[in-house]
């Protein structure tokens, strides 16, 4: 090769780098434009004072990207679109209920994270904290604030496939003891005692008597809705294909995801409302595949999560089955409305 071929070929790769670099440098500014663009044009969060007490505000876990996300946030009713408040206190699942919340946290260690749910009052200060042996999924708060609940993946990482396995925990709140699993607990089904090794159990949501709750039990491939006594220690299937259930303020009425036919295997569900005095079921106007724990914004009303461009949005849809759903407010997830 001419000192000449080899000078040309030295510009030719020259010529390559520097476009190659410039590339890279018009990437990195679109992407930090958009992520500008983002910030600027999404909600605007600043910080404050957030309580659990402060009547016609929706509290949350704000997934809008910036200094806030992760932090719960609050907003009035009335304005779920306006600018948000953040607390300063992180959460990965979060709920509350009667001045009392409970906020199931990771603790970023230097080679893996660990899981902790806090017990907080209604200034979200810690009154309590326990040990989550997984990855935190839901959680609940009993109406008067007496008990909590949360739920972990202690194998597998998500309810669409059958390979995971959870663990729920139930906190007395005034006392400070603790239930650390439902599996300890009695099941009767079908009227009889049942016993399995591959008995799972999630989603909690209590009645206001500080005795009954409702959860989802999970056994050879088939869930349950089942009712729980918490001074018995005692759970009974009431429902087959019952997954996260809510209930309504007035305690006649189950929201929950159902597994139908036919659709997608990592996207089954629908939403559903089951009147518990009929056991009759009727499928909500939401088409989508809901993989969350509904929450009641009211008596006629739920809201819930789908995946979103920075997490999750929350959208509504009524509770008798018509109308349709509508978006309540973007990257944002595990609402809870203060009365």
């Amino acid at each position: 090769m001419t000192l000449r071929s080899r000078i040309l070929v030295l510009l030719s790769a020259l010529a390559v780098l520097a476009a190659v670099a410039l590339a890279s440098v018009l990437h990195a500014s679109a992407r930090a434009e958009r992520r500008d663009h983002t910030q600027a044009g999404g909600p605007k969060v600043t910080p404050g004072t957030v309580t659990l007490t402060a009547p016609g505000h929706m509290v949350f876990r704000n997934m809008a990207w910036g200094p806030h996300r992760d932090e719960l946030t609050t907003v009035p009713v009335s304005a779920p679109a306006g600018p948000r408040t953040a607390s300063g206190v992180k959460c990965l699942r979060f709920y509350a209920a009667a001045g009392t919340g409970v906020c199931l946290q990771a603790v970023h260690g230097p080679v893996s994270d660990t899981y902790r749910a806090l017990i907080l009052d209604a200034n979200l200060h810690t009154k309590a904290r326990y040990d989550v042996p997984g990855i935190p999924s839901r959680a609940r708060v009993s109406p008067t604030g007496h008990y909590a609940a949360w739920t972990e993946f202690v194998g597998g990482d998500s309810y669409a496939g059958t390979n995971f396995s959870t663990r729920t925990a139930i906190a007395d709140t005034r006392a400070g003891t603790l239930i650390p699993s439902l599996e300890t607990f009695r099941i009767i089904r079908d009227g009889r005692p049942y016993q399995a090794a591959d008995v799972n159990f999630w989603g909690v949501t209590f009645a206001p008597d500080d005795r009954t709750f409702y959860a989802t039990l999970a056994t050879k491939g088939s869930t349950y809705l089942v009712r729980g006594d918490l001074h018995t220690r005692t759970v009974t299937t009431l429902h087959s294909n019952v997954e996260c259930p809510s209930l309504s303020p007035d305690g006649t009425r189950i929201a929950y995801k159902k597994r139908v036919k036919g659709l997608p295997k990592d996207a089954p569900w629908r939403l559903y409302v089951l009147d518990l005095r009929t056991m009759h079921e009727t499928p909500l106007a939401e088409t989508r595949s809901v993989d969350d724990q509904a929450v009641w914004k009211n008596p006629h009303t739920v809201v819930y999560a789908l995946p979103g461009d920075y997490g999750a949005d929350l959208y509504e849809v009524p509770a008798n089955g018509t109308g349709r759903a509508r978006l309540v407010s973007v990257s944002a997830v595990s609402e809870v409305f203060v009365p």
